[in-house]
């Protein structure tokens, strides 16, 4: 008898975890087990790719209002997940003040998972699985709400950079398994916890090269230029730096005059006003371009001449590996998981995080055409792709 499987997660908006499960979807042989997908809210570009042999569960009303305004939930009746959430930002405020190093605060998450949880209905409780996985956090809904004879947590953030509560800790340690999508991300979690090492297991983002190039190829998009075109998609948010490239724009402008900058990317309003500022200040209105959101990003990938990810920090970026998938030369900027992406000057380069040096070490790559060249060389005779990953995932749920 086949195992079944069930797999939370918030809903299917353009992001990198949104992807990454969308590739074990992708990935995944029904002949070797049933998947029950469950979302929190039925939103988000993405839907539309859920392959039609995993079973989508019906969305249950509660859940869809976990993320939605304060004033929606009061007007739709749903006021304990109101009440709930308030208290959960005047405690995490509180919290803030243990945080002595400035780190991003993620602590909230925690919070809200345990004072809400008391008025979210069982999720699909006439079955109990072999496996539950809670691919994003909080973790605590699939902790309470599913039966299962295993649970699984999915781990994507380098927790060297982020602020969270240390009574986080008592939901990670319910679970049997913790999954890192790569050991530099599974450290930084021990380093963090370090009594839960035993329970942290890799399993990497998993990704289809050919669902990628399938929809790379589905239409031409023109990105306008004659000169160099870099590419960078992301989220408005802290984490991804995305303010920061007006700047580096203006160093660069000075070798490459002709030089566009695309950023694919939508998210915190605040986070965009800050990039469109600093286009003002740094006087580079022509030469960076904010394309919004696209829901097939991977023709733009095509196009672009040099994918840049700039982070302050990642877990293991998706789109450095798509553009890698599709034979680009890759800048990341040196946020401590770079080298569990990069082959540093063999498939990519990972260059300084200081703005100035930054800017220095990507014009003289964009400079050097021998090493691009030698990079998509190797790119394009190396599989970057990893479905095998959900043998894991597999064997977890026996």
């Amino acid at each position: 008898m086949k195992p079944r499987i069930l797999i939370a997660m918030h809903y299917m908006e353009l992001g990198g975890a949104e992807s990454a499960l969308l590739g074990l979807l992708q990935a995944h042989d029904p002949e070797k087990a049933d998947i029950d997908l469950f979302l929190y809210d039925h939103i988000g570009e993405l839907m539309q790719y859920i392959p039609g042999y995993v079973n989508l569960l019906p969305k249950i009303d509660a859940y869809s209002m976990l993320e939605r305004p304060i004033s929606e939930l009061l007007r739709k009746g749903y006021w304990g997940i109101a009440f709930g959430r308030s208290i959960a930002r005047l405690i995490s405020k509180q919290e803030k003040k243990n945080n002595l190093d400035r780190l991003d605060d993620i602590s909230v998450y925690y919070y809200i998972a345990k004072y809400v949880n008391l008025f979210l209905p069982r999720i699909n409780p006439a079955v109990e699985y072999d496996l539950a996985i809670s691919f994003l956090q909080p973790h605590l809904y699939v902790l309470k709400k599913v039966r299962a004879r295993k649970k699984l947590a999915w781990l994507h953030t380098d927790y060297s950079k982020v602020f969270v509560s240390q009574k986080e800790e008592n939901v990670w340690s319910q679970y049997d398994y913790i999954a890192a999508i790569s050991e530099e991300v599974g450290n930084s979690f021990v380093r963090r916890f370090p009594r839960l090492e035993s329970k942290i297991i890799l399993i990497e983002n998993i990704l289809s090269p050919k669902f990628i190039r399938e929809r790379a190829n589905e239409r031409k998009v023109d990105l306008p230029g004659s000169g160099l075109r870099l590419l960078t998609i992301g989220r408005f948010s802290y984490p991804k730096k995305l303010e920061e490239i007006p700047f580096l724009t203006a160093i660069i402008r000075k070798t490459f005059p002709d030089l566009k900058w695309y950023i694919i990317g939508y998210g915190n309003p605040s986070e965009e006003k800050k990039i469109l500022d600093n286009i003002a200040k740094a006087g580079v209105k022509d030469s960076v371009v904010l394309l919004g959101k696209k829901t097939n990003p991977y023709p733009y990938i095509q196009e672009c001449d040099v994918y840049v990810q700039p982070s302050r920090y990642e877990g293991k970026s998706i789109t450095v590996r798509e553009a890698q998938i599709l034979c680009k030369p890759v800048i990341v900027t040196a946020y401590p998981t770079a080298p569990s992406q990069i082959k540093d000057e063999i498939d990519g380069i990972i260059v300084p995080l200081d703005i100035e040096q930054c800017a220095n070490a990507m014009t003289s790559f964009l400079m050097n055409k021998e090493k691009q060249v030698e990079i998509v060389s190797y790119l394009s005779v190396h599989d970057y792709g990893n479905e095998s990953e959900i043998n894991k995932i597999y064997q977890l749920a026996k």
